[in-house]
């Protein structure tokens, strides 16, 4: 595995087209470890678009998680009934897909796994995605898709991979 020092990134593994390091977050008043992704080909040579996207989320990642935490919880809220229907059991109901009233109450339910710095399209924006394990959804998770610092959709991880 070849193994880098980024200046922006720190420390990094190359491993199936991303290169892997770690990084902390804090998302519904609980400080995570997450993996940092970020796409590129071997030879490490990040965009600036890259850096300016991970940069910048960086510089406003409170801003920036506590909109994803909003939109999470209208996310949730707007399909949590039929999550609960799909489930049957009041039981399983109230344990994976519970009715909340305050956003903290999703720090049970949705953990942040990893970051995403996303390769630079076309448009030229800078684009991340948040990847994060979810109670009522094991398959297919949660992504949260950020483009320019905006929060720009909440749904199955596959929106940002």
């Amino acid at each position: 595995m070849t193994r880098i020092h980024d200046e922006l990134f720190g420390e990094l593994e190359y491993e199936k087209k991303f290169w892997r390091g770690e990084m902390t977050i804090k998302m519904f008043n609980v400080e995570r470890k997450i993996w940092l992704s970020v796409d590129g080909h071997e030879d490490a040579d990040f965009s600036n678009v890259q850096r300016d996207a991970f940069r910048n989320f960086v510089q406003s990642m409170n801003y920036i998680i506590s909109e994803a935490e909003k939109e999470v919880y209208a996310y949730y809220n707007e399909n949590v009934d039929e999550y609960r229907e799909i489930l049957e059991e009041e039981l399983q109901e109230n344990k994976i897909a519970p009715k909340i009233d305050f956003l903290t109450r999703l720090a049970e339910l949705v953990k942040p796994t990893e970051l995403i710095v996303r390769r630079v399209r076309k448009n030229g924006k800078r684009r991340l995605g948040l990847l994060c394990d979810v109670s009522w959804e094991m398959e297919d998770g949660l992504g949260i898709k950020i483009e320019d610092e905006v929060v720009e959709e909440v749904g199955y991880q596959d929106i940002v991979l």
